[in-house]
């Protein structure tokens, strides 16, 4: 096990009375991926304000490459490149002067870094056009190109692929698998589109309503999502009784709407109807199938495990 470069313990963010985040334990370790999942307003963009400084934390301990003082951490994040919502650019300014802006001013040294950053991100051909001129796909790439100037040993990105087009996307993937392999740059990202961070992310972090409901490894999650037996009933609870009572088994989870997912009997799907039946329970709908990452998720937030 490497030592975590990334660790937040009881991490919380209230305004008023009212908590965004609320005790989040956080842990990264060097060379992961860690995908940070949830809904809009969930919390993804407060913690990542308060990895980068840019909002203080009400309570709770920050700890990055191992330094916790204030001192240590502002040192720290100059080890972090970071993307949170779309930076401030100059609007009549081009790609190149905006980054070469911000070049001088965080005292990056060789002003070559400017054009290989364009060159990652697919800006190089943006030439003389102005930055109001750019679509929401570029203006992600621009500020994934500022994060990325300074060789950043840890990629902070929130909501990174918002406005790319399915081409951009494959891009934008293929750069981070890229940082990370070559120079095993460690990168939280959040997104909403949970099927773009199933194809990178080797860690996942479940947030909602301002809570880590859980963390787990890409592997342990693949494990958790298997095959299984969707039955959609007219009263889950005496179906997930009729489970139990008659197949004697509890390898199921409860989902909203009265949907079951049952991982055992998956050869035998006429002695789950029969064991419903006997229980008085109405079968509206029984299916084959393999849970993805959203549906997983959404198992999380509103229903009842049990495997």
């Amino acid at each position: 096990m490497s030592e975590p470069i990334l660790v937040t313990r009881g991490l919380t963010k209230k305004y008023g009375s009212n908590p965004a985040v609320e005790d989040v334990e956080l842990c990264l370790e060097k060379g992961q991926i860690y995908g940070l999942v949830g809904r809009n307003g969930a919390g993804k963009t407060t913690i990542i304000r308060m990895l980068t400084a840019q909002t203080l934390p009400t309570s709770g301990e920050i700890e990055l490459f191992g330094a916790t003082t204030e001192k240590g951490l502002s040192a720290a994040r100059a080890r972090v490149g970071a993307m949170v919502e779309i930076p401030s650019f100059y609007p009549y300014l081009t790609a190149a002067e905006n980054l070469e802006y911000y070049r001088r001013q965080r005292g990056i040294p060789g002003r070559d870094c400017v054009s290989q950053v364009l060159d990652q991100v697919g800006l190089q051909g943006a030439g003389k056009k102005k930055f109001k001129q750019f679509s929401l796909g570029m203006k992600q790439r621009l500020g994934l190109a500022l994060a990325l100037m300074d060789h950043p040993d840890l990629l902070l990105l929130d909501e990174p692929i918002n406005g790319l087009d399915p081409e951009g996307i494959v891009e934008f993937r293929n750069l981070l698998l890229e940082l990370n392999r070559r120079r095993e740059t460690t990168i939280l990202i959040s997104s909403h589109i949970l099927s773009e961070l199933s194809n990178v992310a080797t860690h996942y972090g479940f947030l909602d309503k301002g809570h880590m409901l859980e963390q787990i490894s890409a592997q342990r999650l693949r494990e958790k999502c298997r095959a299984c037996l969707q039955l959609t009933v007219d009263d889950a609870a005496r179906a997930a009784l009729a489970l139990e009572r008659r197949l004697d088994t509890r390898e199921y989870e409860v989902l909203p709407g009265n949907v079951l997912r049952l991982y055992a009997f998956l050869d035998r799907p006429q002695t789950v109807t029969a064991a419903l039946m006997e229980e008085g329970v109405a079968l509206m709908g029984a299916e084959s199938k393999n849970a993805d990452l959203e549906d997983y998720f959404l198992g999380l937030i509103g229903g009842v495990r049990h495997a």
